[in-house]
């Protein structure tokens, strides 16, 4: 059984904008969310800028109980919790109100980790020997699916509730794995998405390999530069991005809002054989991940009319626009527009995938290509590939056909998905 899928509801919790509206406000106008942090600089971290969504206080009770915020020390299953519901909600539909679970619905939401400050929290607590102190909530929030978990009990999901992970792909996969699910008659509608965990225990790591830019401290908004000449390493952030996706018939059945339709994808690994490592992707992998992809979803390279890439403002960034020209053979001014919302909220990691298909999905529901910003001096390896024209740096108003999205993570893994606008032919 092979059914269309299309996307009916869109949720995002980013460094520039904590609902949809404000993202694709901020995304179109080039707003960068990065901003200095203190607790960074107090820490001696390197990097001292990061990308943190702004969420007012008082914001949470929209979507947890009192009980479910005493102790909660999870800004992953926060942010998750918040997108997740958000797309739920925009999709028009309903919480539940019967005892009978939803067995046609399900979600996977990824996540890198979950709870890091609520470990930092316990492990001090039990080697006060104080064991029984940790209260009931340690678990949920420390376990890998703590943020399927509660999006599933608040949504009364009777199909498949689980969490992926796999480094920066994580949230691109989540998407392409619940679309087969739906492409195969095992569900009707999926949640899927993906978040991260904040904080100098998540980033301390990325510091101490020297990924990260340390350039650009004192003037944050300019720090993250993918394609630049002058890009130093990627600023680390936050955030999560939620997706409902639904079969046709379902979707229109509901009489529902169709933001765009999900024609394919693929993920794969490069095994960390050739030029792949745990930390390098293997290009050979990265170029099959991106011809399977186009196989899946029907269409030939020409087709694609943008390119929303993984591009995360380190030395990878050449390479990556090296791999998408020779897997779609297609250079100079012919190759595809070329953007990523990296450049304005910087690398969420786990929460990077869905987050940017959400702009990816905005950019073909409402007709623009977003500007990259701080890619003024553009590399000369990737101008040597492709015409500076196609890496946009303002707003262009544009009809898109057809997107590709990709990420590329650590474990040498890779995910590429095919959006197109939806028509109902």
């Amino acid at each position: 059984m092979d059914r269309r899928v299309v996307i009916t509801g869109l949720g995002v919790v980013s460094p520039n904008g904590i609902n949809v509206a404000d993202f694709t406000h901020a995304i179109k106008n080039g707003i960068s969310g990065i901003r200095h942090d203190q607790e960074l600089k107090d820490l001696n971290f390197s990097c001292q800028i990061v990308g943190e969504p702004q969420i007012p206080e008082g914001y949470l009770l929209n979507y947890f109980t009192p009980l479910e915020l005493r102790n909660l020390k999870s800004s992953g299953i926060e942010y998750g919790v918040i997108a997740g519901l958000d797309a739920w909600k925009d999709a028009g539909l309903e919480l539940p109100t019967e005892d009978e679970p939803d067995w046609d619905s399900g979600t996977i939401f990824g996540t890198g980790t979950s709870g890091v400050d609520k470990f930092r929290i316990g492990i001090d607590i039990i080697d006060n020997g104080q064991v029984r102190k940790l209260g009931s909530g340690t678990v949920v929030q420390t376990m890998a699916s703590g943020v399927s978990a509660f999006l599933g009990g608040k949504l009364g999901l009777g199909n498949m509730v689980t969490t992926n992970s796999s480094a920066c792909s994580t949230g691109t996969e989540a998407v392409i794995l619940a679309y087969e699910r739906i492409k195969n008659g095992q569900a009707e509608r999926m949640l899927a998405g993906s978040t991260s965990d904040k904080g100098p225990y998540i980033w301390g790591g990325f510091d101490a390999m020297r990924v990260c830019t340390y350039k650009h401290n004192e003037e944050p908004e300019k720090g993250s530069r993918p394609m630049s000449a002058s890009a130093s390493g990627f600023v680390p952030s936050v955030g999560a991005g939620a997706l409902v996706l639904e079969s046709l018939d379902s979707a229109l059945k509901r009489g529902a809002k169709i933001y765009a339709e999900i024609l394919g994808g693929n993920i794969n690994s490069g095994g960390q054989r050739g030029l792949g490592s745990m930390t390098a992707p293997n290009p050979v992998a990265v170029q099959r991940c991106i011809t399977e992809a186009m196989k899946s979803a029907g269409i030939k390279p020409e087709e694609i009319d943008t390119i929303n890439g993984h591009l995360t403002a380190t030395s990878k960034d050449s390479l990556e626009i090296e791999n998408w020209a020779k897997a779609l053979n297609r250079y100079g001014n012919d190759f595809p527009y070329i953007n990523t919302v990296k450049s304005m909220i910087g690398h969420s990691l786990s929460g990077t995938g869905s987050i940017e298909c959400v702009a990816s999905v905005l950019q073909i529901d409402q007709d623009f290509i977003f500007p990259n910003i701080n890619c003024e001096d553009l590399h000369p390896e990737i101008e040597e590939l492709i015409d500076k024209s196609r890496i946009p740096t303002t707003l262009i108003n544009k009809k898109i056909s057809t997107l590709a999205k990709a990420n590329f993570g650590f474990g040498d893994v890779n995910a590429c998905i095919i959006f197109k606008k939806y028509n109902n032919e």
